[in-house]
């Protein structure tokens, strides 16, 4: 590797930069690219999430709609291409409650997201033509939401809810796939179009006349290159400072839950579910004496935010489910690896989501066969994502994705290689770019949004 050169060279071989370098060497025909990281594919961050993917994003206006819809077009194209090798699926994610007054916020936001470009929203309130999603397969199948507002319609679908349930919103353009077989597959075939992934670690970038001229890496190796692309998930802040820049971006830390559900409580075929009321979790008497005597858990004894949920993984005999709770978030500048979680994080996830499947409470004191993991999300104060070229000539970046690396990968590595090859640029590409940090009406922008927005 010592003095090699390359055309681009991509930091982080995760769902982003493996993203990255496909388009560039098979779509475009870029040649003499170089993938850098110093763990195996895939393994950081990409590998840890729940694979799910949606086109279902607040405001204030449609540009993440809008960047989804590309990225899910890309996804359905790559599927086709392959034969469906990473089993993408359009079960959607469907939404409960038990509150009336929540019913009719559900109908408002589909409403409200609808006007984005998400699709159109279907109403129903009887026993009538609900259409549920197959547990396979993604084509032929509508886009939008149905609205039902009929409890015996929910719980013929779906029993095993809670029979206090109201109301729920089913989002179809929706669904899940294998990040490890898509990113598996994108990577085989960026190699054969001559990418060179590279086992190392990028220590330390040389530039000259604020132009990128040089590569550093751990082993001792240098490659002058003159493109650098920062894929580095959760380490953005620390290569971008190797530029002299401060990315204003932080890591929170996000985890799940894998559960084999061996009493088949859920069946398999289920879509991705959540729980759209705030939860109290269920204790006996006896646990709760127990839980106020200890100052570190007197909190489990407080109200929950709304929002966890879940979907299965697997079939048969072996399924499992991949429960998600983040009723609290801390930041880090710097991420600790191996993450470290809250002690009481499955037991909350599991009661948790108890209330909205009452058969789960039959695991209750079982919490520990669960495994806890996870990974950091990656944020921008807007939680949209920085892609396109950075103050460093040079230098670009497709990161900051948050906890949507998987879903947006094929839009924003689109992007990204259109910024480098000097294509055409679709109309969301200035929201997505550094230099909006800097911008006044950004500022403004933020005033209006919730940092937590789009967040599951």
């Amino acid at each position: 590797m010592k003095g090699s050169t390359a055309d681009i060279v991509i930091c982080g071989a995760g769902i982003a930069g493996v993203s990255a370098a496909y388009h560039l060497a098979v779509r475009h025909r870029v040649k003499n690219i170089v993938l850098i990281d110093e763990r195996p594919p895939l393994t950081l961050t990409s590998d840890k999430g729940t694979q799910a993917y949606r086109n279902w994003w607040p405001g204030p206006d449609d540009t993440m709609v809008r960047f989804m819809n590309r990225g899910i077009d890309l996804l359905e194209e790559l599927a086709d291409e392959c034969g469906n090798l990473f089993d993408l699926n359009r079960r959607g994610y469907v939404f409960l409650t038990a509150d009336t007054r929540n019913a009719a916020e559900l109908e408002r936001h589909a409403q409200a997201v609808s006007a984005f470009g998400a699709g159109p929203v279907r109403v129903h309130k009887g026993l009538e033509d609900y259409p549920p999603s197959p547990p396979r397969g993604f084509q032929g199948q509508p886009t939008g939401a149905d609205i039902v507002l009929d409890a015996a319609t929910i719980l013929r679908h779906f029993p095993f809810i809670t029979e206090d349930v109201v109301a729920m919103t089913h989002v179809r353009r929706c669904g899940w796939l294998d990040s490890m077989r898509l990113g598996g597959w994108l990577l085989e075939n960026a190699e054969a179009h001559g990418v060179r992934l590279v086992r190392d670690r990028v220590e330390a970038v040389r530039t000259v006349g604020g132009r990128v001229q040089t590569i550093l890496l751990q082993s001792g190796g240098l490659l002058d290159a003159s493109n650098l692309v920062i894929a580095a998930g959760p380490l953005l802040k620390q290569v971008g400072a190797m530029l002299g820049l401060d990315v204003p971006v932080v890591n929170e830390l996000h985890g799940k839950i894998t559960f084999r559900d061996s009493l088949g409580v859920v069946p398999c075929s289920a879509p991705m579910m959540i729980w759209n009321d705030t939860v109290r979790l269920k204790w006996t008497d006896s646990e709760r004496v127990n839980l106020k005597a200890r100052e570190d858990s007197t909190f489990l004894l407080d109200e929950f935010p709304a929002g966890v949920h879940f979907r299965p993984r697997g079939n048969g005999e072996r399924c499992e489910l991949l429960l998600i709770w983040t009723y609290e978030t801390k930041s880090w500048e710097e991420p600790v690896w191996p993450p470290v979680y809250p002690r009481y994080y499955a037991q909350v996830c599991l009661r948790g989501l108890s209330r909205m499947i009452p058969g789960l409470s039959a695991y209750f004191g079982h919490e520990s066969e669960g495994v806890v993991d996870g990974g950091y999300y990656c944020k921008a104060r807007d939680n949209r994502p920085v892609i396109g070229p950075l103050p460093v000539e040079g230098a670009h970046a497709i990161a900051a994705l948050s906890g949507y690396g998987v879903m947006a990968s094929q839009a924003a590595a689109e992007l990204l290689a259109a910024h480098i090859v000097g294509g055409p640029l679709p109309n969301y590409a200035d929201a997505f770019l550094f230099a909006r940090f800097d911008d006044p009406e950004y500022q403004t922008m933020l005033k209006r949004l919730d940092a937590l927005s789009g967040q599951l």
